[in-house]
């Protein structure tokens, strides 16, 4: 299991990157428009550097919902390959069959 601190520091970055995705995609484009004024591009990137830094969407690391493992994540199910394979090996995933040779 993950630390507790790790995990929920996480869903807090989730919280603030839904929080601002409309602010920080309105100021990237303003900010990236070539025909706007220098001056007005420019004043758009520093309000975007005043903006949290964790609620940029690659401040969010992906974890597994059962153990908060951050590696060997599988996007799919959302678990790590520990979980899927416990999960997988009682029959609780539908149409994963556990492989052998």
């Amino acid at each position: 299991m993950a630390k507790k601190s790790a995990v929920e520091k996480n869903k807090a970055r989730r919280k603030q990157v839904e929080r601002f995705a409309d602010k920080r995609a309105e100021l990237k484009d303003i900010a990236n428009d070539r025909s706007l004024p220098p001056e007005e591009r420019f004043q758009a990137t520093l309000k975007l550097a005043k903006v949290p830094r964790n609620s940029s969407k690659t401040r969010v690391r992906n974890r597994c919902a059962i153990s908060g493992r951050p590696r060997g994540y599988y996007r799919k199910f959302e678990l790590s390959r520990i979980a899927l394979r416990d999960l997988a090996s009682v029959g609780q995933i539908p149409g994963m069959v556990k492989s052998s040779w």
